[in-house]
Formats: structure tokens, C-alpha cells, sequence
């Protein structure tokens, strides 16, 4: 039967529950970012150096964008490409709130996860785990667990972990940057990483399709409530005939979220099966994770996704747009 009551755990007993050798495949979450791949590809190394062979899976390949991180690791992430003595391994994931964002491979592993390390404040646990809200991004988890473990591991590591501290903070930037995010990139500059060449890669190049989708859903950024809310909505049509890939709308949501005045942000994309995902942020204090939960998914204060259900996009726009200004506690403002 499977179990439904999880313990939450400390840092070191983490530490001691991976110490013991065994074959483990690494989950993160679906159509990732540098912080679920640069935490898993990190605990994976970490693990190798302790004894246990590693495999890093997910649902969606790693982005182009970020395949410098994984070069020379791992030619592939896809299920079938895990190898045949490791399809029994235990499981850990990194990164993952909740069984939705396991995406298609919680049906296949959902009865063998060991352990969740997450970061998220809102979520669904599905195993024992280790979560700190607190901690800016999964990165710091695994820093720490590392740190307390005392094992060597290679250089490779600390510009893993540098990538997904980095990226999730937005280059240090988000309010959710703390001393120890600091501490901890201080404690990694130190090993010798190229941070410079680091942070360039992960913010200043882009793919040319990139760009072409976030000049054209520029042309579908809706304002409301005096410019203080955005909405930018990218119907699944108008990628086809674009002939973009999903990891090329990855950035529309800053599109939205950048323009002065702008307090809460939003990107909608339309999806094969019908549905709508709806990337949230915050420039001031105002709890999107909230918003995201009203439709099933979560994430942090200032950061959060959902996947809605409409019969258009349109009216997954009016549906957010409600949500938002509800929990705003205001009412005024341009209708979508």
C-alpha cells in the first residue's frame, strides 16, 4: 500500500540516509530551470563520490539554454535512456513540489521516492523530505547537505550549485537573496569557478527564437488595474506557426514583469492538450503563490506557476485576472 504520512527531515539526516551506497536516479521537475538541473546534476556528483552510482531523469530534456551545464555529464535526461541495472534504483528527487511537477514519471516512480528536497513554500509531499522555504533555491539545499557531509567532490560541482543559486535569484536579485545566499556563492567563487562566463550564459544569451517569441507576445501584453497588473497570453496556435519550441517561452514571463509600474506579472501559454500554464511573479509583496493555488499549483511568494483549465485563452485570462485582483482586494481597473 502506499504510503500517505511522510517525515519531514533534518539536514543531517539527509546526509546520512544518502551516505548509504545504492544505485539512485535523480528526479527534477518537468521543463526545467538551472536551479532543478544544477541541484540534480550536483547531488548526483555528490552521490558518486560517496559510493553510489547516479542517473539524473526528468520528463523533458534540458533546454538547449542550459545544456553547457550538463556537457560532458549526461548526453541525455529522457527515461528511456536510463540504464537497464538502474531501473530499480531508489529515487530522490530535487526541485519538485509536488507529484504534478514529476510531470509523466510520477505513474513510474511515485511508489520508489526515497526522498523530495525542495525549496518551494507551497507543495504536495509524496515522500519523506527535506523542504526549506527559507532557502532561495534548491541549490543552497544541496550545498548545505554536501557541506555537512564533509566529502570531496569535484570541481564541477560548485559551478552547478553556483548556476542554480544564481538563476534563482535572478542574478542575486530577487527579494528572496539572502546573507547565506551570499555566504554560500562566496564559499563556490572560492573553488576557482568562472562566474563571469557563468552568469552570461545563464543571462545575457539568448536563442534567436527566444527573441522572435518574446517580440511577438510583447504584441499580446494586456495592462489592468492602472498599469499595476500585466498578462501576457501566447496561445498554443500562434507557436505552432511560429515554429517555436516550449523552452523558447521561457522568458515571456519577464517580458510582462519588466515594465515600470508593473506589480504583478503574468505569461500564459497555451499547450498541445488544451490546457493553459500560467507563470506568475511579484515586484512588491503580494503572494502569487496563492493565486497559483487556487488553480492546483503553488510555488513561492514572489514566484509561482499553475496549470489552468478553460475553453479558451481568453477565458483562462479572465479567470487569472480575477483571481489576482481578488486577492488584491480591489476591483477596479481595465477588464481583459
Amino acid at each position: 500500500m502506499k504510503k500517505t504520512e511522510f517525515r519531514a527531515l533534518s539536514v543531517q539526516e539527509v546526509v546520512e540516509l544518502l551516505r548509504q551506497p545504492a544505485p539512485t536516479l535523480v528526479l527534477f521537475h518537468a521543463r526545467p530551470d538551472a536551479d532543478a538541473v544544477g541541484s540534480a546534476f550536483a547531488l548526483s556528483l555528490w552521490l558518486r563520490a560517496m559510493g553510489s552510482e547516479a542517473y539524473c531523469v526528468c520528463a523533458d530534456e534540458v533546454p538547449q539554454h542550459l545544456a553547457f551545464l550538463t556537457k560532458g555529464l549526461q548526453e541525455s535526461v529522457l527515461v528511456d535512456t536510463v540504464p537497464a541495472h538502474l531501473v530499480d534504483a531508489r529515487v530522490v528527487s530535487v526541485d519538485t513540489a509536488s507529484p504534478g511537477q514529476v510531470g509523466a514519471l510520477f505513474e513510474r516512480y511515485g511508489e520508489r521516492f526515497l526522498l523530495m528536497i525542495d525549496h518551494h513554500g507551497t507543495g504536495t509531499p509524496y515522500a519523506d523530505h527535506l523542504v526549506l522555504p527559507k532557502a532561495a533555491s534548491c541549490g543552497e539545499i544541496v550545498f548545505d547537505l554536501i557541506a555537512a557531509s564533509g566529502v570531496d567532490v569535484p570541481p564541477r560541482v560548485s559551478e552547478l550549485l553556483y548556476a542554480a543559486i544564481a538563476s534563482d535569484t535572478g542574478g542575486f536579485r530577487y527579494s528572496n537573496t539572502t546573507e547565506g545566499t551570499h555566504l554560500r556563492a562566496a564559499a563556490l567563487l572560492r573553488s576557482g569557478i568562472d562566474a563571469a562566463s557563468l552568469c552570461r550564459q545563464l543571462f545575457e544569451t539568448k536563442q534567436l527564437a527566444n527573441l522572435r517569441a518574446e517580440k511577438a507576445g510583447f504584441e499580446r501584453l494586456h495592462f489592468y488595474d492602472g498599469g499595476r497588473v500585466a498578462i501576457l497570453t501566447f496561445p498554443y496556435e500562434l507557436q505552432q506557426s511560429m515554429g517555436l519550441a516550449e523552452e523558447n517561452l521561457g522568458t515571456l514571463i519577464d517580458v510582462a514583469r519588466c515594465v515600470a509600474g508593473v506589480e504583478v506579472a503574468a505569461a500564459i501559454r497555451g499547450t498541445k492538450e488544451g490546457s493553459f500554464r500560467a507563470s506568475l511573479r511579484a515586484n512588491v509583496d503580494f503572494d502569487v503563490a496563492a493565486v497559483a493555488a487556487c488553480f492546483g499549483g503553488g510555488g513561492h511568494v514572489r514566484a509561482a506557476g499553475a496549470t489552468l483549465t478553460a475553453d479558451t485563452i481568453e477565458q483562462a485570462e479572465q479567470m487569472l485576472y480575477d483571481t489576482i485582483m481578488g486577492r488584491r482586494g480591489t476591483t477596479h481597473g481595465e477588464t481583459p
